[in-house]
């Protein structure tokens, strides 16, 4: 179905001071020297941090075994991670109303890839949570304004393809945080194998904060408790909104927790070995390709079709997963990992096309569901697991079909806008 399309008005506060009344460009477009750097900044951006955020989900039959402690427990490694970073996303995007957001993504990428270095070190599985905690809070800045800082200042009709690499930078790098320490595993054990990931991260990272260009349309704004209370109110009143903040928050707790136990799976079913098993996780480059032609497709067939669509191939994906075969283990995974970015991708541009004022606020809540799924749902999971894959996958599936009530409730509330 066509959609009218959408752009975004003004934004207030802390972002665009009007830029159609300044009579300049709407933000960077292709033509303009910083729209490559932002277009690789953004990715590598999202590269370095999902490399930390999921440095231990490949190891987690490894830290199992060594540490002598249920799948359900080392899963913690990932939700101890991911709930740190839900709970401080929206005091960083606050933070970056006041300093600004590209130097709230320089901190964060390069504080949250050094603590990668220090996972290696830790003596007990708690010791390690910890960590893995504090890591969360340091990654936390980029997920809290990278989709501010995109929004101010590309163009909105080029802000989908930008946001898709972005997408596509988080995709990459939680395939590499997850496949560097996988190959490793053939000669090192989980802790030199996390060595030589978080190397890889921090050169990532470093690389993000050199080439990120000064803001141009980034205004600070003085904070005021009754002020960003007033913001989050706004948005929480705002049906869509509300919506497309459920919406990640039941998406991204299927998606990890599948990734968190699928391991497990092709250990003790299929019989592979935990190097052989990691390379599940290169099915990410199906995310990759689907998240940077999101953009592509939204504007031919409409976000609703697109975000409707995708969570449908989902399910199908996940229905594939139960069969007892390798080889549509493989394949149902491979479906639901691109279609899963594919909708993530869509929900989280539009995020920033319905909030027409306090932008980051609207996403960092965004972010903040998004991730309290991964950390609550990823967790809850395991207690399914337990019970059986196809209890699991029945749990995954239920999950998924209200995202799919969802995602045909936003479709029809923004058809005439």
């Amino acid at each position: 179905m066509t959609q009218t399309r959408e752009t975004s008005a003004p934004a207030t506060g802390g972002e665009v001071a009007d830029k159609e009344a300044s009579g300049e460009a709407q933000g960077y477009g292709p033509g303009d020297p910083g729209y490559r750097k932002i277009l690789f900044g953004a990715m590598c951006a999202g590269l370095a941090s999902f490399n930390a955020l999921y440095a231990t989900q490949a190891l987690l039959p490894s830290l199992s075994t060594d540490f002598g402690v249920t799948p359900t427990t080392t899963a913690l490694t990932v939700s101890a991670t991911t709930g740190a970073l839900a709970l401080t996303v929206v005091p960083a995007s606050i933070i970056s109303e006041r300093v600004g957001r590209r130097l709230v993504l320089q901190v964060s990428v390069i504080v949250a890839t050094v603590l990668s270095l220090l996972l290696a070190f830790m003596p007990s599985i708690g010791a390690l949570i910890a960590l893995r905690a504090l890591q969360g809070v340091a990654v936390a800045g980029v997920p809290a304004v990278a989709m501010a800082y995109l929004s101010e200042e590309i163009r909105s009709e080029y802000l989908p393809k930008i946001m898709g690499f972005y997408i596509a930078g988080t995709t990459l790098g939680g395939l590499c945080g997850r496949l560097i320490p996988g190959f490793a595993l053939e000669i090192l054990d989980w802790r030199g194998a996390t060595i030589v990931s978080a190397i890889f991260a921090l050169s990532t990272a470093l690389f993000t904060a050199a080439i990120l260009p000064k803001q141009r349309y980034f205004t600070p704004k003085k904070i005021t408790f009754a002020r960003e209370t007033a913001a989050f109110t706004s948005h929480i009143r705002n049906p869509t909104l509300i919506k497309l903040f459920i919406l990640p928050f039941l998406i991204m707790g299927a998606f990890v927790s599948l990734y968190n136990y699928l391991g497990f799976r092709l250990i003790s079913q299929f019989g592979l070995p935990e190097s052989l098993a990691a390379f599940v996780f290169i099915l990410y480059l199906s995310g990759t390709w689907s998240s940077a032609r999101a953009g592509t497709y939204m504007h031919k067939f409409g976000r609703g079709t697109v975000m409707a669509g995708s969570v449908s191939l989902a399910l199908v994906g996940l229905l594939l997963l139960m069969a007892p075969w390798l080889w549509t283990t493989i394949l149902g995974a491979f479906l639901f990992t691109a279609s899963f970015f594919a909708a993530h991708s869509t929900a989280s541009s539009w995020v920033g096309l319905v909030a027409t004022h306090d932008r980051a606020e609207a996403s960092s809540t965004y972010v903040l569901s998004y991730y309290l799924g991964s950390s609550i749902i990823g967790w809850i999971s395991g207690y399914f697991f337990a019970g059986g894959w196809i209890v699991l996958l029945s749990w995954l599936c239920a999950l998924f079909g209200m995202a799919l009530i969802l995602s045909v409730l936003i479709w029809r509330s923004r058809r005439n806008h």
